[in-house]
């Protein structure tokens, strides 16, 4: 795999809670996400009351989600990126993307994960975000293998995602490929759905930054 020669940017999803979002302000991430998918945990049904400077992104997480719907969270929100995490085609991801946001799609990851399947995605998005493959939407809180990405033919650049945390973050920092863009933390940072423990967000973030 080729060496990766930059700092990994830090995405802090599934957040919601006011105080705690102003508390993860204090720490240097990059991205905060915001998770519009009614059936999870995490959900966010109304704007937080919490200023975010523009040196965060702010990421809007959706499954399945109409374009108008899409449309409706960027404003609401001031979204900077959407991040699509359901069945979407490469064609919808390319209608996104051409709104002049930066966009995400989203696949499971398992054993049997054939790369040749996302080949139509190639080129339609800014990242592709690799998680743990689930019978549900969303998240699993748990690691694929991530040997999987030593067989990873494309170009454009990808979040790794899927059970981070302290315990297994540096080996995450230290994969070697610089089309490895960021960690995408979330579950196992957390006090309960929603509220991150900011104190373990702290030493996590101290080992890669």
């Amino acid at each position: 795999m080729r060496n990766r020669n930059k700092e990994l940017k830090i995405k802090v999803c599934g957040m919601r809670d006011a105080d705690n979002i102003r508390q993860l302000m204090t720490l240097p991430v990059d991205y905060i996400g915001f998770i519009f998918y009614a059936k999870s945990a995490r959900f966010v049904s109304g704007k937080p009351d919490v200023s975010i400077p523009s040196s965060i992104k702010k990421v809007g997480v959706f499954v399945n989600s109409s374009k108008e719907e899409i449309q409706t969270k960027i404003q609401e929100f001031d979204l900077q990126v959407v991040q699509l995490h359901g069945d979407e085609s490469p064609e919808f991801c390319q209608e996104i993307k051409d709104l002049g946001i930066e966009t995400f799609k989203a696949f499971g990851i398992d054993e049997e994960f054939d790369w040749e399947s996302i080949a139509p995605y190639d080129g339609k998005v800014d990242y592709f975000l690799f998680d743990t493959k689930s019978k549900q939407y969303g998240g699993t809180g748990q690691t694929f293998n991530w040997e999987k990405l030593q067989d990873y033919p494309y170009q454009t650049p990808y979040w790794l995602s899927g059970g981070i945390s302290l315990e297994n973050i540096e080996d995450a920092a230290s994969f070697e490929d610089n089309r490895l863009y960021g960690l995408d933390l979330n579950s196992k940072f957390e006090i309960e759905p929603a509220l991150k423990n900011i104190q373990s967000l702290t030493q996590a973030i101290s080992i890669i930054k």
